[in-house]
């Protein structure tokens, strides 16, 4: 058991004792007067219990204890000395992991870019990035896997903390030669009767399309799981699609046109989550700052059609 009353400046002022063998050139260098340092030498060894050093008038040796606990304060304070100074790192972001989850579009589209910046900031941060879907995103900052996820699920949770990130407004997207590729403020009510590609049911993109239509429904042809798998039917004519504009580097192709859809109050709404009971640490902290710094902003025609409707 640790003695109660032993301190680091009692390790430091015992081990340069045993160096300097005067208690005057030891206080000095501590920066103590000699009575202080004097009362320092005599705490430790009553809380020690053992005499750890002769001293007469003349000189101070080490006793057969002290001899035995020197190598062990100065490893002792070798251990404290890195404990700080890799604390030290972290708070100051030189060293540290963060983990984070984030919707697979996001992910694959506007992080990497964030990531770049935020590696060329702090090298010796590194950073773990599970790309998987919104509930996932959930579960794995719930579970600790994560120390903030960036998804489309807003969570009233006691335990988790939801904050608004970015809006993602939608798109039509169709082959260039296609009849609503000539439409230029095309809306919900130019999809009727197309043959249409959904995203699967699971997949974030899907919910606010659908409730946006309700109670119409759309001509679907296949419901797929990946964007590019999506964005290859599309291009093969089998159809069109509406997707978020925070996907729509899948759909970067000559054969393909992209339009913003005039569809007011038709956005995927993108959350920061994180656990309510745990603070970031450091290294995350500034991750998040830089992520909200370049959140994403949607394009010209997209802003303009959310401030005709009213939206933030």
């Amino acid at each position: 058991m640790v003695p109660p009353h032993l301190s680091a400046r009692h390790l430091v002022a015992f081990v340069e004792l045993a160096e300097a063998r005067s208690f005057t050139r030891a206080a000095k260098r501590c920066h103590l007067s000699q009575p202080a340092f004097s009362a320092l030498i005599r705490g430790l060894e009553e809380s020690l219990g053992a005499r750890l050093f002769d001293r007469d008038t003349r000189t101070v040796a080490l006793t057969t204890e002290g001899a035995l606990f020197l190598d062990s304060a100065r490893r002792l304070l070798a251990d404290l000395q890195h404990a700080v100074e890799d604390l030290q790192d972290h708070v100051a972001r030189r060293r540290g992991r963060v983990c984070i989850a984030v919707l697979p579009a996001l992910a694959a589209g506007w992080l990497p870019d964030v990531l770049a910046e935020f590696r060329q900031q702090h090298p010796g941060v590194a950073v773990d990035v599970q790309d998987v879907l919104s509930e996932h995103c959930v579960a794995h900052v719930r579970s600790g896997r994560a120390d903030f996820a960036v998804a489309a699920t807003r969570s009233s949770a006691s335990d988790l903390l939801t904050e608004r990130f970015c809006a993602d407004p939608y798109h039509l997207v169709c082959r260039i030669d296609h009849p609503l590729a000539r439409v230029r403020r095309p809306t919900l009510s130019h999809l009727a009767g197309h043959p249409f590609i959904h995203l699967a049911r699971h997949s974030s993109v899907r919910p606010p399309l659908e409730q946006a239509l309700f109670p119409a429904q759309l001509q679907e042809v296949m419901a797929l799981e990946q964007l590019a798998t999506v964005a290859g039917m599309v291009r093969a004519g089998l159809g069109v699609t509406v997707v978020p504009e925070l996907t729509l580097f899948a759909f970067q192709h000559p054969e393909l046109q992209r339009r913003a859809l005039d569809a007011p109050g038709l956005v995927r709404e993108i959350f920061v989550v994180r656990r309510s009971d745990r603070s970031l640490s450091s290294a995350a902290q500034g991750l998040l700052e830089l992520m909200e710094a370049r959140r994403p902003r949607p394009s010209p025609t997209s802003r303009r059609r959310a401030e005709r409707a009213g939206l933030p």
